[in-house]
C-alpha cells in the first residue's frame, strides 16, 4: 500500500518524528529548515500542508508544538 504523503513530505515527517525522540522535544521550524536547506516559507508551507493532511497535529501558539500523527513503521527512513 502506498504511503498517504509524498516522498519529500515522509522526510519532513520522519525527521520531526526522530529529532523529537534525540531532543525530547518538537524542532522548531528553523530546526528543520537548517536540516533540509530550504527557505522559512517553504517549511511553514510544508507544516501547514502536512497539518491539513492530518499528518501532524499543532498546538496553536505554542512553539515546539508539533506532533506526528503518522505510526513509525509507516515512516520511510530519514535520509
Amino acid at each position: 500500500m502506498q504511503p498517504a504523503f509524498t516522498a519529500r513530505q515522509g522526510q519532513y515527517l520522519a525527521f520531526i518524528y526522530h529529532y523529537g525522540k534525540v531532543n525530547r522535544r518538537s524542532p522548531a521550524e528553523a530546526d528543520i529548515q537548517r536540516y533540509f536547506g530550504v527557505s522559512a516559507p517553504t517549511v511553514h508551507q510544508m507544516i501547514v500542508t502536512l497539518e491539513a493532511a492530518g499528518h501532524i497535529e499543532r498546538t496553536a501558539g505554542v512553539g515546539r508544538s508539533v506532533r506526528v500523527l503518522v505510526p513509525l513503521a509507516e515512516l520511510p527512513p530519514l535520509e
